[in-house]
């Protein structure tokens, strides 16, 4: 029979590559199989020449989910309210494009192409981003590395809380303390210093914020319920699994069917929408990703005082059960 340090041997050869397939599953496969689905753009017009664009769209094997706008301006709205990434206006001279890059510059630049080879060839298709993004980050790539180094610290959080043995109300000040500090150097060097956010400067640190609750809460509480194996299965499932479902980088409806739809129900995922919300639209359709965070935060400081108030009866019936038992072992001194 296998000895206990054998044992160990054959955990550790098996476990690290089990880890580092799920690793690359997780971040490759996404990325491999990156394509639009039911991506929401608008179609502006309503004669013969806009109902041929739409047809010509949805024909594209459901990569597209049209809206149908009146006017240029009931589009420019629906895109500043994060209803549609962008729209194609049909008029005499062709058509034109609204795009909105601070949603997606992927998505703003997939437009452009799907819509110029819907155009005559040689035709110019005239482009007007309605909500840019910044220009000291025009393709979102601050945002998009924002994400990890915040699931980082939201572990980082939740497994000091954990190793340092703080339980009950002290682990959700610990959380809460570290959660508020985060946010504001977060916002603080992100827009005040960086400038890559635009957008109420308190509403960004409280995103960050959220974030690293969310995630801090979930670590430590999985880890107050279940022990220390609590700790590896949060941080597997925010940084190996939530990371690369989040579709920061591109959009959750680029991502395989149901990863995107996942990724925005987990906290990085709900995150990098939230941020982009309260950053560049004026904290428009930033109500589901800021659901999903309160939930996992709420849920996960409940899980930590439930296990601390677990763990201090278990300590406390311990302590009876000896103070019981310590006349039994001195007898003579009971007489």
């Amino acid at each position: 029979m296998p000895t206990a340090p054998n044992r160990r041997l054959v955990a550790v050869v098996l476990l690290v590559p089990a880890v580092v397939a799920l690793a690359l599953w997780a971040f490759a496969w996404p990325a491999a199989r990156m394509a639009p689905r039911e991506l929401p753009v608008g179609v502006v017009g309503s004669g013969p020449a806009a109902d041929q664009l739409q047809e010509r769209l949805e024909e594209l094997d459901g990569a597209f989910e049209i809206h149908r706008y009146g006017s240029g301006a009931a589009a420019r709205t629906a895109i500043e309210h994060r209803s549609v990434y962008g729209a194609v206006a049909v008029t005499a001279k062709g058509p034109e494009l609204l795009t909105a890059s601070a949603a997606s510059p992927v998505v703003a630049q997939l437009l452009h192409d799907a819509v110029t080879a819907q155009a005559p060839d040689g035709a110019v298709v005239p482009v007007t981003d309605v909500v840019a993004a910044p220009a000291a980050d025009p393709r979102g790539s601050v945002l998009g590395a924002s994400i990890l180094p915040l699931a980082i610290a939201g572990v980082a959080a939740g497994a000091a809380v954990t190793l340092l043995g703080l339980r009950g109300g002290r682990a959700v000040t610990a959380l809460l303390g570290v959660a508020a500090l985060v946010g504001i150097v977060s916002a603080a060097l992100t827009d005040s210093w960086l400038g890559v956010m635009t957008g109420d400067w308190w509403s960004e640190a409280g995103a960050f914020g959220l974030t690293v609750l969310a995630i801090g809460a979930t670590v430590a509480g999985l880890a107050a319920l279940i022990g220390t194996a609590g700790v590896g299965l949060g941080s597997l499932l925010m940084v190996l699994v939530g990371n690369p479902f989040s579709g920061v980088t591109s959009a959750p409806e680029l991502l395989p069917r149901p990863v995107g739809t996942i990724g925005q129900w987990l906290p990085p995922g709900a995150s990098g929408s939230l941020l982009r919300s309260v950053a560049f639209f004026d904290g428009n359709a930033a109500g589901r990703a800021l659901l999903a965070l309160v939930l996992w935060a709420a849920l996960g400081l409940a899980a930590v005082l439930i296990g601390g108030r677990r763990k201090a009866a278990t300590t406390h019936s311990a302590a009876e059960a000896a103070e019981a038992a310590e006349p039994e072992r001195h007898p003579a001194l009971s007489g």
